[in-house]
């Protein structure tokens, strides 16, 4: 009986190699690269960071500087340096928070919010400045009757820089695809 099992275990073993091998085969012929390695070619290896602080909003700008730099290592692998240390320097600006009703329960109160975020992101690399828009979005529940806390407020906000980030981030992938060819 033992040896069933372990016939099984060792067959269930050789399925799971042989389908990693053949997927890496199949990523690797094909030519994919990470989105953070096209993205590092046109940021370089280290970055600096600036948010623009929001006079009428200045709360959710420190959310976003947080959420910022996390990015910046994540997703583009990249370290944070002084900016006169920096290869690329991003400055990133909150245009806009919103908070919009997605849905409502029978008696009419709101149950679910979406949290959409605009981020004006100026990249300076060397001599050359460029400009991007980024928008993020994360949707959220909440109790019927109730207000959105604090804590859910800067939970959402900060998801959703992170979103429009990301959408930072393949843009600037997308460059460096592009830069190759």
């Amino acid at each position: 009986m033992q040896s069933i099992g372990v016939m099984r275990t060792l067959v269930k073993a050789f399925h799971l190699v042989t389908l990693n091998a053949l997927f890496l085969t199949l990523i690797s012929g094909c030519g994919y690269q990470p989105s953070s390695k096209e993205a590092k070619k046109i940021m370089g290896e280290t970055v600096s960071t600036e948010i623009i602080i929001s006079m009428t909003d200045p709360e959710n700008t420190v959310v976003l500087k947080d959420a910022l730099d996390e990015a910046v290592i994540r997703r583009f692998q990249t370290n944070l340096r002084y900016r006169k240390d920096a290869a690329t320097h991003l400055q990133i600006e909150l245009k806009s928070v919103d908070f919009s009703a997605l849905q409502y329960d029978s008696n009419g109160y709101i149950v679910s919010y979406r949290t959409t975020i605009n981020l004006g992101v100026t990249r300076i690399t060397g001599a050359l400045s460029k400009y991007y828009r980024a928008v993020g979005n994360f949707d959220f529940t909440i109790n019927p009757n109730a207000i959105i806390t604090d804590q859910q407020r800067f939970e959402a906000i900060e998801k959703s820089a992170t979103k429009a980030l990301d959408s930072f981030v393949a843009q600037v992938a997308a460059e460096g695809t592009r830069k190759e060819k």
